[in-house]
Order: C-alpha cells, then structure tokens, then sequence
C-alpha cells in the first residue's frame, strides 16, 4: 500500500512539471501566445511583457512588434481569460 501511495504520488508530480511552461507561472491562465496562437513553450522560453500592470506572455520575442501595435487587445485577453 506505502509502495502504491508513493509511486501514484511520483507520477501526479511528474504530471504537474511536465504541465509547466519553463518560465511561466501556474497562475497564468494562457498556454497559447496571445499574438501568435502558437504554444506557449513551443519556440523556447516564453517572452514576458507587461502592459499596465498586465503579464502578456509571447511564444518568442518576434511577437513583441505585433503585440506592440495594439496591446491593449492583447492584454485584454489576459484579463477576460483571469475572469473565467
């Protein structure tokens, strides 16, 4: 039975990092790029940027030109998605 607990308990956390985005927190409730759709993770380490006090995370650091144009948008898609 301890076997059995501790081995369930080995493969539920393996589970949770495996889930994680490097550099992303748990807390963040996008797993696509926002600018892009593509996945967060998928072309290395997500790209942070911040509008007004909003955490946007990009796929790569090439979106950041597209973010730029309207961040608002994008930011806004954070939040609607924070509120779900």
């Amino acid at each position: 039975m301890k076997l059995t607990l501790t081995l369930l308990s080995t493969l539920l956390l393996g589970a949770s990092i495996a889930s994680a985005i490097e550099g992303v927190p748990a807390t963040y409730p996008l797993k696509k790029c926002v600018v892009s759709g593509e996945d967060l993770g998928g072309m290395g380490k997500p790209f942070k940027v911040t509008h007004e006090g909003t955490d946007v995370y990009l796929c790569c650091k090439s979106c950041l030109k597209d973010f730029n144009k309207d961040p608002a948008k994008f930011a806004a898609q954070v939040k609607t998605a924070v509120k779900k």
